[in-house]
């Protein structure tokens, strides 16, 4: 491997996408490169009055079968690979007529913006590159000698090298060029490989599963100051979240802001057509969720659950903040607000706040599809996302009363905050607001003693004259395997119960409900959340 920098004196151009190709082919042809070229590309820099030599002229051989087959030649993979200080691969080109090629300007295909624009599979499988990629790899596994440029970003600093150089690249540069061009190739071909397992075949769990991100960024730490972190953003089509919102104001994001402001968004996300709506979260668990008339009334009713929890919290909302709902949320400390948009009076008010951070994200569909990925020692594990929902219609009531009107709204309230409540869950709520939350306990019984004892406490708190627990429904996101859990809840007085049922002790849960006057219903769907 050469440790000399190599003087550019010819250069392939390639590209899908033309983005500052001119500028960057000027650049080169004005410091004496040899611009080689085809179809398209040679168009493109012709037309801009640019002496181009077309690379079937180089290889002597014509462009076939549509386009498919045009740098699959050894004149050009010869002048990519050969290593130059090596007598046999030199005596090689001198045989074969072999010129040395400098630099590769490479782009592939549009495979995946062909995928997200629903292309029939004809247009699909032609849009996958094969000559593209194998340039590439060429270039990139002989960066002793040769630069391979395969993103359009890099043009400016290429030039800028070459300046510094006496229009030479040096080996640090075609090392990290390389890096990259091996990066963009492994993200082609997984999503190649990805659509077809998913899209073509329909196989939700391929044999080989292959990822590709890109990096976001390096975040401050991890979940703790001795951890390293960063984020990453899937490639191709997906949907846009806290990943990709836009930050209006506030210090940096830290891992657990972004871990806890993507529960918050989640969440918010099952009222995506409901009223004004708040969450506010508390360490990736919901420690106040409400609707109201606005969002200031529905930021009091879910702050009122748990007032002391709130602080230092991550609060979304559903509709686009206004000034009303600005004043009320940052009268306490608050870490994140994420919102679909905010109006210019509620942005003077938040700017007041220079540390709160401000995201303005759309609402993803909670009934999207997609898979949820998660390490463990020696694996991952893949599951699809857990977008299950309830309606009244699916409900399975089973007790002897009836559940009123108001009850039946209120459980299907508190079960869709219970979705987003690590296991074990148990959600009080009354009037389209928790009353109480009990998140992540080894006992279903601990959870409903917790919620019913933290909403008594925001009751005094409050000076109210009874807990809100008395007359709520209370959701379980699991099914009570005793009846203790339940009887738990309604010494907390709450009047209804949602849950999944399921357990060998249904019986003696029903049976305890009808006992207390309950109203219960079984949903047969578990949300468990760990």
């Amino acid at each position: 491997m050469s440790e000399m920098p190599v003087k550019v004196t010819r250069a392939l151009i390639s590209v899908s996408d033309k983005t500052g190709v001119v500028d960057l082919a000027k650049a080169l042809a004005a410091r004496g490169v040899e611009l080689l070229s085809t179809g398209g590309t040679a168009k493109a820099l012709r037309d801009a009055g640019l002496a181009v030599k077309d690379v079937s002229e180089h290889t002597g051989f014509p462009e076939m079968m549509d386009g498919r087959v045009k740098t699959l030649h050894p004149k050009v993979h010869g002048g990519l690979l050969a290593l130059r200080d090596h007598p046999e691969h030199a005596a090689a080109m001198r045989d074969h007529d072999i010129t040395p090629i400098d630099v590769v300007v490479v782009n592939l295909y549009p495979f995946e913006a062909t995928v997200a624009k629903g292309a029939a599979r004809d247009e699909i499988i032609e849009n996958i590159d094969i000559g593209g990629p194998s340039m590439v790899r060429s270039a990139a596994k002989n960066h002793g000698y040769v630069a391979i440029l395969t993103d359009p970003a890099d043009y400016a600093e290429f030039i800028a090298a070459l300046d510094a150089n006496d229009g030479a690249t040096d080996l640090a540069l075609r090392k990290r060029l390389a890096a990259k061009a091996f990066a963009a190739t492994a993200a082609y071909d997984s999503a190649i490989s990805s659509w077809f397992a998913f899209g073509d075949q329909g196989k939700l769990f391929p044999d080989t599963l292959t990822l590709a991100m890109t990096c976001g960024g390096e975040l401050r730490y991890g979940e703790n100051p001795h951890q390293k972190a960063a984020f990453y953003a899937p490639r191709g089509p997906h949907t846009n979240g806290i990943g990709q919102a836009r930050q209006v104001q506030g210090k940096e994001l830290s891992y657990n802001n972004l871990n806890d402001a993507d529960g918050a968004l989640e969440l918010i996300a099952e009222f995506k057509d409901a009223g004004p709506a708040v969450a506010i979260i508390k360490h990736a668990n919901p420690c106040g969720v409400a609707t109201g008339a606005s969002l200031a009334d529905a930021y009091a009713a879910a702050l009122a659950c748990d007032p002391v929890s709130a602080f230092g919290g991550i609060i979304a909302v559903n509709r686009p903040l206004d000034a009303a709902a600005a004043e009320a949320i940052t009268g306490i400390f608050t870490e994140v607000v994420v919102a679909p948009d905010a109006d210019e009076a509620a942005l003077a008010i938040f700017a007041k706040k220079k540390n709160l951070r401000l995201l303005l994200t759309a609402l993803p569909d909670p009934a999207r599809g997609g898979l949820a990925l998660k390490t463990i020692a020696g694996g991952y594990l893949l599951q699809s996302r857990d977008n299950g929902s309830i309606a009244e219609t699916d409900l399975k009531i089973v007790t002897a009363r009836q559940p009123s009107p108001q009850e039946l709204a209120d459980m299907l309230f508190a079960w869709r905050v219970a979705k987003h409540v690590k296991s074990n869950a148990i959600v009080y709520a009354k009037d389209g607001a928790t009353a109480g939350i009990g998140a992540g306990q080894m006992s279903r019984l601990d959870s409903a003693r917790i919620a019913a004892w933290k909403a008594r406490d925001a009751a005094d708190a409050a000076g109210w004259a009874q807990s809100k627990t008395v007359g709520s429904a209370v959701a379980s996101d699991a099914f009570f395997p005793f009846a203790d859990g339940l009887l738990a809840a309604a010494e907390a007085g709450a009047t209804a119960v949602i849950q999944p049922g399921g357990s060998i002790r249904d019986d003696e849960v029903i049976a305890a409900a009808n006992e207390k006057g309950l109203a219960m219903a079984f949903t047969g769907m578990r949300h468990f959340r760990h």
